[in-house]
């Protein structure tokens, strides 16, 4: 019974990402696409850079998004101001009171069930051939999990018992990994019956990537349908809004023509960027160090300050009520009901009255180690039960040049979409150092320059007026050399018909000026001179 979900899963990924040529003819496709992009390019979106009052953090995954949800997010806003099952799309309910914070993998359609005038989005974004890279390995890591059961039938079994039990929401049921990692589960199964069958093997090879005795080989991988459907530009199609995820009816129709027709990829594009444009906060997983740093600058700063005046707005509101009305034994029991339902959200808003920046990039670091440690102890775990096949950065780097070409040209949208996001990164990075530096120059600090240091101040003067007086006389040499050649022009060898000149000779009387004075514009003027 185990096969018949298996085979039915694999037959309808299959029809989605093997659609008949006749289907996506070009000039259809041309039309639909450019029509969906003009009217994408034409938001409404004002103000993208200041915090509203939904934070929609657009994950896009092995990006290390998951990184800033649980360091950042999670230490800002309480399980009460999260919306409530932001990673599973069937069930996400965004019109919660009090929901502030949406952490999801959907793409940027979600924005059509999310109040746009009131909503923030953030991403970041990675260099497409390390996601791809990613995406393969934790498909497999993942996947691997799965081998201590005898059999495909077995696992099923377990998950639909698990699933019934928590009521929680697995890896799964989360987009991309519902699609990669049953694929990739029942490959690692059947290579794993294959080596069964032949019985015991003597050597797999040193190229983890290249082991297919073992786990699908790379090169294979990048290669399959699924693949171009969900995995190559897919930074691209998720902030466009067009992945096999998406809340626009016609998405599949509109990948599927850019997939066909790789041409029409430049309007898919377009849009993506203006998002990114539009977008509170853009990072860059290979700038680590430096996107923390912003984020908690950027999108830090503000969530502290916000939740801070909501929480005074609050309290205000508290203290209105208070005075208006006397207590009753219905107000007291009321109370203690409110206190019990919000006792983590008023946790999370006493830790922000106290959080700034400084503290919150210090909580990062500690989180951030401690999450790494737990991750990397998983990773091993479950990657002894493919050995030897093991996933390192010196494995990478021994991926033959070809492959890494063929995994760019796959994903040529997504290398542009990445440089462009490096570039919005940079404008951003510019900005926070300015103003950095403007907002570090107190008025007291400039009281302190201008007074406490006179000496200093003085030093300033001294060497501008130095400068100035270099310039007066670089002008005066300037000036002066101009007139001599003009006296050298009405030497005696210059003048027509060879006229002697003598030492009482007025230039202005030779070239028919009436004044005694030589106007140096005038000469300027005068055809002769040009040619000095």
């Amino acid at each position: 019974m185990g096969h018949v979900p298996r085979l039915a899963l694999m037959l309808i990924l299959l029809s989605i990402v093997h659609p008949s040529s006749s289907s996506y003819d070009f000039e259809h496709c041309k039309n639909s696409v450019k029509q969906w992009a003009s009217s994408s390019l034409h938001s409404d979106t004002k103000d993208g850079h200041i915090l509203k009052d939904l934070l929609f953090f657009l994950h896009v995954p092995r990006t290390g998004g998951r990184t800033y949800f649980h360091c950042f997010l999670k230490k800002l806003y309480s399980s009460a101001l999260e919306c409530p099952r932001s990673y599973d799309k069937l069930r996400f309910n965004p019109h919660k009171p009090g929901c502030r914070l949406l952490v999801t993998h959907d793409d940027y359609s979600m924005m059509s069930k999310l109040p746009t005038e009131k909503t923030s989005v953030v991403t970041i974004l990675r260099n497409p051939i390390e996601r791809v890279f990613s995406a393969y390995e934790f498909s497999i890591e993942v996947a691997a999990r799965f081998l201590v059961h005898p059999n495909l039938t077995s696992v099923l079994k377990m998950s639909s018992r698990i699933r019934s039990k928590n009521g929680g929401i697995s890896t799964l049921e989360i987009w991309p990994w519902k699609y990669l990692v049953p694929w990739m589960r029942e490959d690692l199964f059947t290579r794993r019956d294959e080596r069964k069958r032949r019985g015991p093997h003597s050597a797999y090879g040193n190229d983890s990537y290249d082991m297919e005795e073992i786990v699908m080989p790379l090169h294979e991988y990048i290669n399959h349908p699924v693949a171009m459907d969900i995995v190559h530009n897919g930074a691209t199609f998720q902030v466009a809004g067009l992945t096999n995820n998406s809340n626009i009816r016609e998405a599949h129709e509109l990948r599927q023509c850019v997939i066909t027709h790789e041409i029409l990829g430049k309007y898919v594009l377009e849009v993506a960027k203006k998002r990114l444009d539009d977008m509170l906060y853009v990072g860059i997983t290979e700038d680590h160090r430096e996107s923390a740093t912003m984020f908690a600058n950027v999108v830090g700063a503000q969530v502290i300050s916000q939740l801070m005046t909501s929480t005074v707005n609050s309290n205000n509101k508290n203290n209105n009520n208070t005075s208006e009305q006397g207590p009753s034994v219905s107000d007291s029991t009321n109370d203690t009901t409110d206190d019990q339902g919000n006792s983590s959200s008023s946790t999370v808003e006493e830790q922000s009255e106290n959080m700034t920046v400084g503290k919150l990039m210090k909580t990062y670091e500690t989180c951030i180690s401690s999450l790494r440690s737990s991750q990397s102890q998983r990773r091993i775990a479950s990657l002894k039960r493919i050995s030897p096949a093991n996933f390192t950065k010196e494995a990478r780097r021994n991926v033959p040049d070809t492959l890494l070409k063929e995994i760019i040209s796959l994903n040529s949208l997504d290398m542009e979409l990445y440089k462009y996001a490096k570039e919005i990164f940079q404008k951003q990075h510019q900005i926070m150092k300015l103003q950095d530096s403007v907002s570090s120059v107190t008025p007291e600090k400039w009281h302190h320059m201008m007074f406490s240091n006179i000496d200093s101040a003085w030093t300033v003067v001294y060497f501008l007026g130095f400068l100035f007086l270099i310039f007066l006389i670089c002008f005066y040499k300037s000036a002066k050399r101009r007139i001599s050649k003009v006296k050298m022009f009405f030497s005696e060898q210059h003048v027509p018909n060879h006229r002697k000149i003598g030492p009482t000779w007025n230039p202005a009387e030779f070239l028919g000026v009436k004044s005694n004075l030589i106007n140096l514009k005038q000469l300027d003027s005068l055809p002769y001179l040009h040619l000095i």
